[in-house]
């Protein structure tokens, strides 16, 4: 059932949706809440990888290759929602229905400063004072798309998955 729920999501990438609405930061929250170890860091990774493949080939608008240290930085914004994440997997009952949301937009907030950075390591803006504020002010727009995304993506991964083990669950004296 996990993986399958990480399939759905990273599938949902390829269909239509605002530019920066995406699940991938709500996907490496949840890896990095419910996955032990290293791979939860490969989630994130290779949902991107993947969609980022095939979306070059298909020439889907939106995936694919560009330039390589601009890329590498939208990876690593996204790849930084997993140790958010690990705070989550130690809030339980009403106080991680709080959390969630409050993760979620640190990992938005996290990528946001990342992946704009990005750009300016990439030559898209000056290093100057004036390149840096160019580039985070015309970021603001997808800011905000980027947390209404992780937002809703979030909500939706962790009710699923905890309505998902509330209703399977086997209860102990079954078990025995």
């Amino acid at each position: 059932m996990f993986y399958l729920m990480i399939l759905a999501v990273a599938a949902s990438r390829f269909l239509p949706h605002p530019p920066n609405v995406a699940c991938v930061a709500a996907l490496g929250l949840f890896a990095g809440s419910y996955m032990s170890g290293r791979r939860a860091y490969l989630v994130p990774i290779a949902v991107m990888g993947f969609s980022d493949v095939v979306g070059q080939m298909l020439g889907i608008p939106g995936l694919g290759f560009y330039n390589l240290v601009a890329m590498a930085m939208v990876y690593l914004g996204m790849v930084a929602s997993v140790p958010i994440g690990r705070l989550l997997r130690n809030a339980s009952g009403k106080s991680r229905l709080w959390k969630v949301p409050a993760a979620s937009v640190a990992a938005s907030t996290v990528f946001f400063v990342v992946s704009n950075f990005g750009l300016i390591l990439a030559g898209w803006y000056p290093l100057s004072v004036a390149g840096f504020t160019a580039c985070y002010v015309n970021a603001i727009p997808f800011f905000g798309f980027t947390i209404a995304g992780d937002l809703c993506f979030s909500a939706v991964i962790f009710a699923a998955w905890e309505l998902s083990q509330a209703r399977f669950r086997v209860p102990a004296v079954a078990q025995a």
